[in-house]
């Protein structure tokens, strides 16, 4: 389609990012996807184009207006640490590499939006906060741990671009977490144990995006973006004791301060590594965010409230309990004499 629209999706190695090219390649408004990313997608992406860069690299200032990109989307932000690398190098990709990416963006002549897939942790965790946090809400309480700090400084730094640079449209998706029977992600490993340790005296409020529905968010944002932070979230919320039954799950009834070490020594089979500390804050105090202006400013409805995602989740991971995580059999062994 001559004259369509032209879409940067940095991050394209990753699951959203692949996601994305693919839905945007078969839109007739689209005429090019572009994927930027340090390892690109094994799969076979229709016209889309594929650049091997590391956004981090000085060589993203030429490399971005080459694209002649009108859109450019971020989803390489990441929310757990690979294995085997420290936390800090979440900072340096999530936070320097955005900054970079954001720099090369000023310097494109046709760039016109700017999308980022970011993340509800922003809001925190409390057990003072409101039940659904809206968007105005962020920052109203401290950011307690690493990567909530890390979202508050990416998304002060995107707020000043945003405002430096009027002639753009510049959209910050704050993510809740999402789940999918075939997410490889730690909130579904977490739910798929044979038995899942709690904390004894805490029933946190979730709110889980279904995969399916995370990924119609981010084309919709896409392609009518809209200005300002927006909340990608499903309707209403269910409790970790109600999912936990839905699914038929076990749960190991943990005293809270044992429950971060606990974690801790889950984490690396649940891919949480050194972040294990946000999930603890959510699954001791949950959080809900309100998602009225994902639904009338952006123009998107999910398919499944929160309630709907995990009983999807549960019905299409009728094999989860079959083959345990490795290492899991024996911490989960370890855990029950820690009550």
């Amino acid at each position: 389609m001559s004259g369509g629209r032209r879409i940067l999706i940095a991050g394209i190695g990753n699951m959203w990012g692949t996601m994305l090219a693919r839905r945007l390649a078969r839109d007739p408004r689209v005429e090019q996807v572009i994927g930027i990313d340090t390892t690109l997608p094994d799969v076979d992406l229709e016209r889309t184009e594929l650049l091997e860069a590391d956004i981090r690299s000085p060589v993203m200032a030429r490399l971005v207006p080459a694209t002649e990109a009108d859109t450019l989307v971020h989803t390489g932000i990441l929310w757990y640490p690979e294995e085997g690398k420290p936390a800090r190098a979440l900072h340096d990709i999530n936070v320097i590499g955005t900054l970079q990416l954001l720099a090369a963006a000023e310097r494109s002549p046709t760039i016109e939006r700017v999308i980022l897939r970011g993340s509800a942790a922003i809001y925190g965790c409390e057990p003072a906060g409101p039940s659904f946090f809206t968007e105005e809400m962020a920052r109203s309480f401290p950011l307690r741990t690493r990567f909530q700090r890390d979202v508050g400084e990416l998304e002060g730094y995107f707020e000043n671009f945003a405002r430096r640079h009027p002639r753009l449209t510049c959209c910050m998706l704050r993510y809740q977490p999402e789940i999918g029977a075939g997410l490889q992600v730690p909130l579904s490993r977490y739910l798929s144990l044979p038995v899942v340790p709690v904390q004894l005296g805490f029933d946190p409020r979730l709110q889980l995006v279904h995969a399916d529905d995370a990924t119609e968010a981010l084309v919709e944002a896409t392609m009518n973006p809209v200005r300002g932070a927006v909340n990608i979230a499903p309707s209403g919320s269910i409790s970790l004791s109600r999912a936990l039954r839905v699914i038929g799950a076990t749960e190991l009834p943990i005293p809270h301060p044992l429950f971060g070490p606990a974690l801790a020594r889950l984490g690396r089979s649940l891919g949480t590594g050194a972040l294990y500390g946000d999930a603890v804050r959510l699954l001791r105090y949950g959080r809900g965010v309100d998602n009225r202006r994902m639904r009338e400013d952006l123009g998107f409805t999910p398919r499944f409230d929160a309630a709907a995602a995990i009983e999807d989740f549960a019905r299409h991971s009728t094999s989860r309990r079959l083959a345990p995580l490795p290492g899991v059999a024996g911490i989960l062994e370890g855990l029950g004499r820690m009550r």
